[in-house]
């Protein structure tokens, strides 16, 4: 496997550390207990260390969000953080639109999480500050490219109706390969599970952070 580069380590590791600071020392703000409390690596298990250590290299926020259930069960944990893996940093799909998709998934489940960790590599990759803007606001951004707006309704299409439709497909065609196409829906996918993930253990932004959708928008 290839390593991610050196800029995307040092992200995040320093955003780890910014993490688990953030998690230690702020106060929860309310009252109800965490469905998963966050765990630090000193509390890993035998079968959870690898994993950790794993997620620590290339996790924007360390053992939190998506990670810190997904290591509840260490075996299933790998081989999901194996699919991130390639989904993230082995992908066909070019970063910028990768991203994209991601955050695509991540707007329609309001996924606080998501968002906050995929809009910065978004806007690293190349994706523009007024389509990220847009489409968090709900909307079909209206600067896009043809490759972002056929990712854009490709996704959209295929998680909101279940299905892509001839002459969607047929866009799609003329600026992916087979293996992007496969690729790209299994980013969506992925990113739908991962919103479960969050959803269910009820895993927000680091403390102190500001969630990204605020209660009573759409």
């Amino acid at each position: 496997m290839h390593a991610p580069s050196i800029w995307m380590s040092s992200l995040a590791l320093a955003a780890a550390s910014g993490w688990f600071a953030a998690t230690m020392f702020a106060q929860p703000a309310t009252s109800k207990e965490p469905r998963f409390p966050q765990l630090t690596m000193d509390q890993l298990t035998d079968a959870q260390k690898p994993l950790g250590e794993q997620i620590m290299k290339v996790s924007s926020v360390g053992l939190g969000g998506p990670y810190n259930p997904m290591i509840r069960s260490p075996v299933l944990g790998q081989r999901l953080y194996d699919l991130f893996y390639y989904l993230r940093w082995q992908t066909s799909v070019p970063t910028r639109l990768n991203e994209f998709a991601i955050l695509i998934i991540g707007r329609q489940w309001r996924s606080q999480v998501e968002w906050f960790a995929h809009a910065p590599l978004a806007a690293k990759a190349g994706l523009s500050a007024g389509v990220i803007a847009e489409l968090k606001q709900g909307k079909r951004p209206t600067s896009m490219a043809e490759d972002e707006a056929v990712v854009y309704d490709f996704v959209t299409e295929l998680t909101t109706t279940k299905k892509v439709s001839d002459e969607t497909y047929a866009r799609a065609k003329k600026i992916f390969n087979d293996q992007q196409i496969v690729d790209l829906t299994a980013v969506a996918g992925n990113y739908v599970m991962v919103a479960m993930m969050l959803a269910m253990a009820e895993e927000t932004v680091p403390p102190g952070k500001e969630e990204p959708f605020k209660v009573g928008e759409n």
